[in-house]
């Protein structure tokens, strides 16, 4: 039954992928393109919808094991720090206006940002050589308050027009996205992704307890650090492709949990395929609704995910109490 579901899930999902290509902001024939159709859909729907399905990818899969890693089911890849870091200096470079890398220097300075409150959380959550998830949470929460406090008070006195693009890239604007981000995107994220793949029997382990996963013949610590470094990786990266996107990593684990149940060998990788079809959904709705005025994805995946989320918590055993 459960290749079944899994079949069905996955079959949804491509099918999502493809009519989010076709569909907005104005409908298009595959069958019946002409040159300029061609062209539109080649340089500006084609690299947008990648980027959307690579973001909800690392989304999806991030917030399976994080959730795995800290024990938590309200967990969330943002919570350790790493979108306020890379919002915080993405904010930075389009106030300063120096743009050395050209359109790539945001998605750049946003993985800088992202990788530096990466290292930051990972050393406030080592002591005596181990990387302990409690101390990872609280280093998380407390780095996450701090770059956004600063982060406002460069808005509240910053009079730039920059300000207004980065308030808009931090609740999660696609509009940038082009053929120049696909390719170091699909680097970090596809690494991230395989060490957390490779690593999913490991986390079952970590679930059950220390000691069982000892005894099962894991380096506790070592593999820790490993889905740390999965998640750090894919996070960053989904960061600095397109801003902040909520709710994903979040919703996706537990919804595939419901269906498919816990194992995460076969939940972080359904997971990351929810995670990048509702993040086309989320990009398909915000082009259409206002149209032409563009909604953030960060924004409809609020709008929808929050009380899907809160039916979950009603409805079902979210918290396993």
């Amino acid at each position: 039954m459960s290749k079944v579901k899994i079949s069905i899930l996955v079959l949804s999902c491509l099918c999502i992928f493809f009519f989010s290509l076709f569909l907005t902001p104005s409908v298009m024939n595959p069958f019946t393109l002409n040159t300029l159709d061609r062209d539109i859909l080649v340089s500006i729907r084609l690299p947008r919808l990648l980027v959307a399905a690579l973001m909800g990818i690392a989304l999806g899969a991030s917030g399976a094991v994080l959730q795995g890693l800290l024990k938590n089911p309200l967990a969330d890849p943002y919570i350790l720090g790493i979108s306020s870091g890379a919002s915080l200096s993405a904010a930075m470079g389009l106030v300063s206006g120096i743009y050395l890398f050209g359109q790539f220097s945001i998605p750049f300075t946003a993985f800088a940002g992202a990788a530096v409150a990466s290292l930051m959380v990972g050393a406030f959550g080592w002591k005596g050589g181990r990387l302990l998830p409690e101390r990872l949470l609280l280093a998380g929460v407390g780095m996450s308050f701090l770059f956004y406090a600063v982060l406002m008070l460069l808005i509240s006195i910053s009079t730039h027009e920059g300000m207004r693009r980065a308030v808009l890239w931090i609740f999660g604007d696609l509009s940038m996205a082009d053929w120049s981000l696909i390719p170091w995107g699909v680097l970090f994220i596809v690494a991230g992704l395989g060490i957390s793949l490779s690593r999913a029997r490991a986390l079952n382990a970590l679930m059950l307890g220390d000691e069982l996963a000892h005894s099962l013949g894991f380096s506790v610590h070592r593999e820790r650090l490993l889905l740390f470094t999965s998640i750090a990786l894919m996070t960053s990266a989904s960061v600095s492709l397109g801003g902040t996107i909520g709710f994903i990593g979040l919703l996706m684990p537990h919804i595939v949990r419901f269906m498919l149940g816990s194992d995460n060998r076969i939940l972080i990788p359904v997971s990351a395929l929810c995670g990048g079809a509702f993040l086309c959904i989320a990009d398909t709705v915000g082009k259409s609704v206002l149209s032409p005025v563009e909604i953030p994805s960060g924004i409809v995946t609020a709008i929808i995910g929050s009380p899907y989320f809160l039916y979950l918590l009603r409805k079902k055993d979210v918290l396993g109490q």
